[in-house]
């Protein structure tokens, strides 16, 4: 990877919601130890997966934070979760799938929620002010115009942070546009202004093959 990052620069399988150096980790990881980052509002015990051939986002912005939300489905304990959150002004996706799995003890058996959405390129999913808090995220990534270690209030791209304790001199990355194919990601909590769902299908059952990936 080039120090200084211009145009459009491709990583293979990159890791998103990882941040790109050792450096940049201790960053963001002292500013979750001093409590800096925090969450917007209290999440669900459950992660869920999301899949997606292809996302393309404008106005792409990333740092650290951190959820409050429950250990369990059995809503009796609170923990905090560090998460990566990635944020974009506009994003299309493609072929997006969106899965959880959630246990049920009285039957012994999980039962599967599937959603999908944005079947092909003129039904794509729509989103503006997109916030996904990020624990996992693998994809064929291509960004262009990136900046890398600009401080969290100093960025110019993306919607406005999403929590207003986030440090301004916390580590962020931005770019111009994210381009994401082959994208499979477990995540916390997504939040967006708008969010279009052509071509919504929703199913419930419980054959493990419902999950995304």
């Amino acid at each position: 990877m080039e120090s200084q990052v211009r145009g459009g620069t491709r990583w293979k399988r990159f890791a998103v919601v990882m941040v790109p150096s050792v450096a940049a980790t201790a960053c963001v990881g002292i500013g979750l130890a001093q409590g800096a980052l925090a969450a917007s509002f209290s999440v669900s015990g459950q992660e869920f997966k999301v899949k997606a051939e292809h996302l393309e986002g404008w106005g792409f912005a990333q740092y650290g934070g951190l959820d409050s939300g429950y250990t369990s489905t059995e809503g009796d304990k609170k923990t905090q979760r560090p998460v990566a959150i990635s944020s974009f002004d506009r994003a299309e996706i493609t072929k997006m799938c969106q899965s959880v799995k959630t246990e049920i003890p009285l039957i012994g058996k999980s039962i599967y929620l599937r959603l999908e959405a944005g079947p092909d390129k003129d039904h794509k999913v729509e989103a503006k002010n997109l916030y996904i808090d990020v624990a996992q995220l693998d994809a064929d990534a291509t960004f262009t115009n990136i900046d890398i270690g600009v401080a969290a209030g100093d960025k110019t791209r993306g919607p406005a942070l999403k929590d207003p304790s986030v440090k301004p001199g916390a580590f962020a990355q931005q770019a111009e546009k994210a381009d994401l194919r082959g994208v499979e990601q477990t995540a916390w909590a997504t939040t967006a202004g708008t969010f279009k769902l052509s071509g919504l299908k929703m199913r419930l059952g419980a054959d493990p093959k419902m999950e995304c990936f």
